[in-house]
């Protein structure tokens, strides 16, 4: 028979065991620290219009690598999407769906890599067009989640306030969707 419980041991007459005590508390711990380093935390970007953060004045979200139309979520409502360093027309998956290639801040139409092909360039937080790196063809200015129109930094000249963070590629969808679908 055991003896009974002594700070954490059971003492039975051939050896020792040591008891771990699990309070419910620690167990709910165990769980939430799980969940919260397994799962992907997947954080939605708003690009609104304007200086606003207003949700009527929402141009479209970024969640997942898809461009959704405002405040959608619908497959149906994905503008572009981004696969790797491609940006695709809506949820299509085919080559002649492709609208950008970026590489290195050159975005390229369709699935080329000719130089002759580079829509714009995003480097330095700007966006040029072309391969140019002249100021005169600077098409926006990125500053603090804004991008403003060529070099202005006037309030008035702000074309859409990014929410959150993006990749080049998912800035890339964005400008198609602000540019194209707005």
């Amino acid at each position: 028979m055991s003896e009974p419980l002594i700070n954490g041991q059971v003492i039975l007459p051939d050896r020792t065991i040591n008891i771990t005590v699990v309070t419910m508390k620690n167990l709910i711990f165990f769980f939430v620290f799980i969940l919260a380093t397994c799962s992907p935390v997947t954080a939605q970007v708003k690009v609104y219009k304007g200086t606003s953060t207003y949700t009527s004045d929402v141009i479209c979200t970024v969640k997942d690598g898809k461009v959704y139309k405002k405040m959608s979520s619908y497959t149906s409502d994905i503008l572009c999407h981004i696969k790797e360093n491609k940006v695709y027309k809506g949820n299509s998956g085919y080559t002649s769906d492709v609208i950008y290639t970026i590489s290195d801040g050159k975005v390229y139409k369709g699935t080329s890599s000719y130089t002759s092909d580079i829509a714009f360039t995003v480097r330095d937080s700007k966006v040029y067009k072309g391969t140019s790196s002249y100021t005169s063809d600077i098409l926006a200015t990125i500053d603090d989640n804004r991008v403003y129109i060529g070099t202005s930094s006037y309030t008035s000249d702000i074309m859409f306030t990014i929410d959150g963070n993006l990749t080049i590629e998912e800035f890339v969808g964005v400008w198609y969707a602000v540019k194209y679908c707005y």
